[in-house]
């Protein structure tokens, strides 16, 4: 019988001087640090909550990052944002300045990180035993808004390479935000062909859908306005509507369990790319395996944003170098990590049955130290 591993901690959040419901959960402390997102969602949980933070352990263990995974999550009951947000950061003032560093997920803007990171006082800028970053937070960060998908993009190209794949592939996105909207970017570049897109609506599909000209039409939410829509693209508000797409790459940068029980069974695309936390369920992954298809989980090709804050965080960036110097080493980072435990991954299912995601932690544990 397999041992679950606890949370090092969990810190339930009633809000001071306001109230607030929420938690904190801090997973896994490396040198005393830790760091993941803020959720804010109606339906947010505790459970959530942990399992991201789980996750955020795992992305930089592959990553081989010396800090830990942690997590928040906000219930939204739809009080004023800022007010909120102040409450907030009053709560978890002594978790960042201890240590836990908490940045921007669903439902959370860099407006709001901006907002309680002043109400808590915190600037990540300063800690103790390590020098300080030479730039503020904003003006290093802002510029990797696309290093996610970037990370994506090249889990799919690496994989489809690693199967000695060569040529144009047909791609499905399901979430065009700001994750979504950077992949299909990045696969377009390089050759391949969107073929469908699903946003809040529903879904919007065509033999080639122009990237830049959908962008163009999106709003700050990842909604398509409909009414802007060429003629020859077809939209459905069918639930689940961009799996019936055919696609040979199916990216998943939207919610939760996007791939579940339920749909799992009507999967097309041979390789599926998790740009999402959580994106698929445990018994989607066991049906996407089952059917011979390919899938490289979150924890791999989803690291772009946590992985650009964590080195960061744990002073690993060369500062000194000029801001697009700095940019593109920093995306080059995030690439090589991602291409190596891709390809890495893949060699290990190759090589034995079961869930290659194990031995390959434990790999980069080892390595890690």
């Amino acid at each position: 019988m397999s041992v679950v591993e606890q949370p090092a901690f969990t810190v339930h959040l009633n809000g001071s001087g306001g109230d607030i419901k929420g938690w904190v959960v801090v997973d896994s402390l490396v040198d005393g640090l830790a760091m993941g997102g803020t959720r804010m969602t109606a339906g947010v949980t505790e459970d959530e909550v942990a399992g991201l933070a789980r996750d955020m352990t795992e992305k930089f263990t592959l990553a081989g990052l010396r800090i830990g995974g942690a997590k928040a999550g906000i219930v939204a009951t739809g009080a004023d944002r800022e007010t909120t947000f102040r409450t907030f950061g009053r709560t978890v003032k002594p978790l960042l300045h201890g240590g836990i560093h908490l940045g921007i997920d669903m439902g959370v803007t860099p407006n709001d990180r901006g907002v309680f990171f002043a109400e808590s006082g915190y600037d990540p800028r300063h800690r103790t035993g390590v020098p300080d970053m030479p730039i503020d937070w904003e003006t290093y960060y802002n510029p990797l808004i696309d290093a996610t998908g970037h990370g994506v993009g090249v889990a799919a190209v690496t994989a489809l390479e690693a199967s000695g794949r060569t040529g144009s592939s047909r791609v499905v996105v399901q979430g065009f935000g700001a994750v979504g909207r950077a992949v299909a970017r990045f696969l377009e570049e390089r050759g391949h062909v969107v073929v469908g897109v699903a946003d809040v609506l529903g879904t919007v599909s065509a033999e080639r859908l122009p990237v830049d000209d959908l962008v163009a039409i999106t709003d700050e939410f990842g909604g398509i306005d409909r009414s802007r829509l060429p003629a020859h693209v077809k939209v459905s508000e069918e639930p689940d509507a961009w799996l019936d797409v055919d696609a040979d790459i199916l990216v998943l940068a939207a919610q939760k369990h996007a791939l579940n029980a339920e749909n799992a069974h009507r999967l097309r695309a041979g390789l599926v790319v998790e740009g999402a936390n959580i994106a698929s369920s445990v018994v989607a992954k066991e049906k996407i395996a089952g059917s011979g298809a390919v899938l490289v989980p979150g924890v791999i090709a989803n690291i772009g944003g946590a992985g650009s804050a964590a080195l960061a965080v744990t002073r690993v960036v060369p500062f000194e170098l000029p801001a697009q110097a700095r940019k593109d080493w920093v995306f080059g980072w995030i690439s090589d990590r991602v291409a190596r435990n891709t390809r890495d991954l893949l060699e290990i299912a190759a090589a034995r049955a079961g869930d290659p995601l194990p031995e390959l932690l434990a790999v980069r544990r080892q390595e890690r130290g």
